[in-house]
């Protein structure tokens, strides 16, 4: 069976062929002890991406590398820049590039 051409396209399908990319990020501000990384792994759960979250020793800093569909990656990344209640994010570095296809489930580690 064939499609219909005057059908207009699936968006799932453009999304499930874009190539998965990699975000590497350090959030700095009040995002230690305060549940950001369990916040942001329910958000990389949701949005089923794969990678880790850490703090780093400094107290003031997390880092972490997520895996997924480009428009995950944008949704998660506009929600690092928010944060959850009781942090206060003043800053974020990303950078961008391929998926490694390596990481599994998104998961806390420690440094």
């Amino acid at each position: 069976m064939s499609a219909d051409p005057s059908d207009p396209p699936n968006s799932t399908e453009g999304a499930a062929r874009a190539p998965a990319q990699r975000l590497a990020a350090s959030v700095a501000g009040r995002v230690q002890g305060v549940g950001f990384r369990w916040w942001v792994r329910g958000i990389a759960d949701q949005l089923a991406l794969t990678g880790w979250i850490q703090n780093n020793p400094d107290e003031r800093t997390v880092e972490l590398v997520a895996e997924g569909r480009p428009e995950a990656l944008d949704e998660l990344e506009r929600l690092l820049r928010i944060g959850p209640s009781g942090a206060r994010v003043e800053q974020v570095e990303v950078s961008r590039g391929p998926a490694s296809g390596t990481l599994g489930r998104f998961q806390i580690t420690r440094p």
